[in-house]
């Protein structure tokens, strides 16, 4: 099973909201093949608790403008990880430190990366 073209499309437009914002690092991840859960990870890096906030406040406003709303926000009161779940979609934003500490990438490493081309 691979994402749907609905979850890569609201994917894409909140790794372009995050981008915007000058997060780094975005990574997309399809991991429909092993979760039931969700079909993808976005996941990127923040450099400060600040900037976190901002790029939440970027990817929910772009994809609210579309209909498209969190069932559920974890983690930001401390500003250091902020999980934004979409259902089809978890949103992942990190500092650098828990990045590095938690490195989903090499957690989901059996995962296909999906490129991204932002501007």
């Amino acid at each position: 099973m691979t994402a749907t073209d609905q979850s890569l499309a609201i994917a894409k437009v909140a790794a372009q909201a995050a981008f915007d914002k000058q997060a780094t690092e975005i990574t997309l991840l399809d991991v429909s093949d092993h979760l039931v859960i969700t079909d993808l990870f976005l996941i990127c890096t923040a450099q400060n608790d600040r900037q976190v906030g901002a790029i939440v406040d970027a990817i929910e406003e772009v994809l609210d403008a579309q209909g498209v709303k969190p069932i559920r926000r974890e983690g930001e009161r401390g500003g250091r990880w902020v999980l934004l779940d979409y259902f089809e979609m978890v949103v992942h934003i990190q500092q650098a430190e828990e990045r590095s500490l938690y490195d989903l990438e090499r957690l989901w490493r059996d995962c296909p990366h999906i490129p991204l081309e932002l501007i």
